[in-house]
């Protein structure tokens, strides 16, 4: 766990250099949702390199593609592209890393971006293995923005109704997004209750962005039985730096070398901490 949670400063800084050489990226949604991101790629989905075409592999969708960055920086660290190309080309004209996921790149599933789109074509993705007969399991996450999307509940509907046991949805419960605070926004009250009503069982992760607490969390989802689990991951915008934490500005924001400067050193002052 600590490794983990040290890889993610390590990708944290992929993506402020990604960011900064394509001069623009979803930079506070990355943060929150790293440890997110590495917890299932590295420690919890069976997904690499050699087995994208593998019809048993676990599927996974970022819905809040936005936070393309952090979901970039993650596959190449799984070796499914090069990363000192990803971060030279990132969102460069005629460039496959664009500014949401590109399912031309290797080991992605779906384009995703247009919000509320995820956690449906996931309903469908589990649906089918199961009518398959296949083991994989089917992952999203969302940003708690997003969630002011209607097809978000049509798909919770539905994936209670056909209890898809193999799906696992997570909230990035940010509490941000660009118009400001979530709750000033579309307030969501207790999510907990709410995900219940539709038929899930819920899990309340209390730091998403730590990845023992997560670890827990997906593990607690694999042996929940006929009914769709779903973390809410109560997590830090722009977490790994006071520069940029819970700051609703760097929703979409590209630092300053002076900025940049200082962000570096509190990843590294960050990792630190977990090595010792």
């Amino acid at each position: 766990m600590k490794k983990l949670s040290m890889l993610a400063y390590d990708l944290r800084g992929d993506v402020v250099r990604m960011i900064i050489e394509g001069k623009g990226g979803h930079i506070g949604g990355d943060m929150s949702v790293m440890e997110i991101l590495v917890t299932l790629y590295f420690d919890q989905m069976n997904i690499s390199p050699e087995t994208i075409k593998d019809p048993e592999r676990d599927r996974f969708v970022m819905s809040k593609g936005h936070s393309v960055e952090a979901y970039y920086a993650v596959l190449a660290e799984k070796g499914f592209f090069d990363k000192e190309e990803l971060i030279r080309m990132f969102s460069k004209f005629g460039s496959p890393y664009i500014g949401h996921p590109n399912n031309k790149l290797p080991g992605i599933e779906m384009n995703s971006g247009s919000l509320g789109h995820g956690l449906p074509v996931c309903v469908g993705m589990a649906l089918a293995g199961k009518m398959d007969r296949r083991s994989y399991r089917v992952y999203t996450v969302m940003g708690d923005g997003e969630l002011a999307e209607g097809s978000v509940w049509e798909g919770a509907m539905s994936a209670s109704q056909y209890h898809l046991d193999n799906l696992c949805a997570v909230v990035d419960r940010n509490h941000l997004q660009i118009s400001g605070n979530t709750e000033a926004v579309m307030g969501h009250e207790n999510l907990h209750d709410r995900f219940a009503s539709f038929g899930w069982h819920v899990i309340d992760v209390a730091d998403g962005n730590d990845i023992a607490q997560l670890h827990e969390a997906f593990e607690e989802a694999k042996q929940t039985r006929g009914k769709p689990s779903i973390l809410i991951a109560n997590t830090v915008k722009g977490k790994g730096s006071a520069v940029m934490e819970n700051k609703a500005g760097w929703h979409h924001k590209v630092p300053t070398e002076q900025e940049a400067e200082q962000i570096f050193k509190d990843f590294a002052m960050r990792k630190e901490a977990y090595a010792g």
